[in-house]
């Protein structure tokens, strides 16, 4: 962070004397103005409901530029590590800031790999859920219990407890997220395997079963894998500012990533592509593509009450990079799997030609984003709808304990605590 030459001035209508405020300039985007001294100077806070201008951190990680439709991990764009590197490279550059060496990527990958396998008792855990629960509900207990068993970690002022830590939450994000799964269609748990890659292991552990072992599909693992590098951090979304804000009150790693899943779960977020898919399916049973035109329209009725799922984005003003991505590995995983002719696909297909002809949608500027084609992939894959979001979490981990322990590593830090515009009753007596 750069102190600009420029300085901002607040003045008041009132005539009560003018204050100024240094301004800071990060290495690409936009200048901040920094309000830390405002209550003191002028005793008033600013008022920003979703923080929709507001610097909440200082962060070297992730930038994303919506109006160019841009995404960078550590300055490089998420279409090129999609293209070029595996998962755990991109885990290993978003953790360290920059990408692995050879060597350096054969120990990363050794060491994640050999951190895998839970505690026996976490299945004992498992076991009182009911086979009924959502995944998500499921996943933010298991994630929380870790600190249960792995205690000897949990010192947040010892940068080799934070980066054990992480290790093992990267590692076994995969072998909970399958347990979730195999607890909830009543198959036994299988174990992974440290000869398989980190995308590989979690296919085996979710479709494997004692009777049957589950052979990788090239395809698919590659799919997988550009799923979760798509996944894995996305600047300072609701769930990354909820582990740093969690984080921040000195808990330890699991509960600060136990909060990030459970804000992720919310539909506004990580459930965007469950959403999605189920419009879709909703679509279809319906009539197919032959009725698209139709729910087109009732979207642009504001009155119909009928939501466009898997298009537009908060900080996206224009195509999410990753839907680009997203769409390609689209076409490989059904033409490789024999589904080119998915109906759900030819829906998404014709609901994407209509938002980019139709002018309502233009001038919106309405693209689809990831969680348009991310739904279909999982789904040809055999990922049951309810474990979408799971799925997410896991490859979110990896942004969210970065972002956990870039947060504790400044020397400036301090819990998190945000203001509020008081609007109840004044001071009152009790009769």
């Amino acid at each position: 962070m750069q102190l600009s030459d420029k300085k901002a001035t607040l003045s008041f209508s009132d005539g009560s004397p003018s204050v100024e405020f240094p301004v800071y300039q990060g290495t690409i985007g936009p200048d901040v103005i920094d309000i830390r001294n405002l209550y003191g100077q002028t005793g008033m806070f600013t008022y920003d409901p979703g923080f929709m201008a507001t610097a909440s951190c200082e962060s070297a990680i992730t930038y994303i530029d919506g109006d160019k439709g841009q995404l960078l991990y550590r300055g490089h764009p998420i279409d090129q590590l999609a293209k070029n590197c595996d998962f755990l490279s991109v885990a290993y550059l978003i953790m360290n800031g920059e990408l692995p060496s050879p060597d350096q990527k054969q120990e990363f990958n050794h060491i994640v790999t050999h951190h895998t396998l839970v505690h026996e008792q976490m299945h004992n855990f498992l076991q009182g859920f009911r086979r009924d629960a959502h995944p998500m509900a499921v996943l933010t207990g298991l994630v929380g219990a870790l600190s249960a068993f792995y205690h000897d970690s949990t010192d947040i002022t010892d940068p080799r407890h934070r980066e054990v830590s992480a290790i093992r939450l990267i590692a076994k994000m995969p072998t909970l997220v399958s347990m979730a799964y195999k607890h909830s269609v009543g198959q036994p748990f299988i174990y992974p395997k440290n000869d398989l890659s980190y995308t590989g292991n979690f296919l085996r552990m979710m479709f494997a079963t004692p009777c049957d072992d589950y052979v990788v599909n090239d395809v698919v693992e590659r799919a997988l894998d550009r799923i979760f590098i798509l996944h894995a951090d996305h600047e300072q979304n609701a769930s990354t500012s909820t582990v740093r804000l969690c984080g921040s009150s000195g808990t330890n790693p699991f509960a600060a990533i136990a909060a990030g899943v459970a804000c992720l779960w919310g539909p506004a977020h990580g459930g965007a592509n469950e959403a999605c898919l189920n419009m879709l399916e909703d679509i279809q049973a319906q009539g197919g593509v032959a009725k698209v035109g139709e729910f087109m329209e009732k979207v642009k009725d504001k009155n119909s009450g009928v939501r466009l799922m898997g298009f537009g984005h908060r900080v996206y003003k224009n195509y999410d990079p990753r839907a680009k991505m997203m769409q390609e590995t689209c076409r490989e995983v059904l033409d490789a799997l024999g589904l080119h002719s998915d109906p759900l696909f030819k829906l998404a297909m014709e609901l994407e030609r209509i938002a980019l002809e139709d002018p309502y949608f233009v001038e919106r500027k309405l693209y689809p984003n990831v969680d348009f084609y991310s739904g279909i992939v999982q789904r040809a894959i055999g990922i049951p709808t309810s474990l979408f979001t799971a799925i997410f979490a896991l490859a979110r981990t990896v942004g969210w304990i970065a972002q956990w322990n870039e947060m504790l590593s400044d020397p400036s830090y301090k819990i998190g605590r945000p203001r509020q515009l008081y609007t109840g009753a004044s001071l009152r007596d009790v009769k």
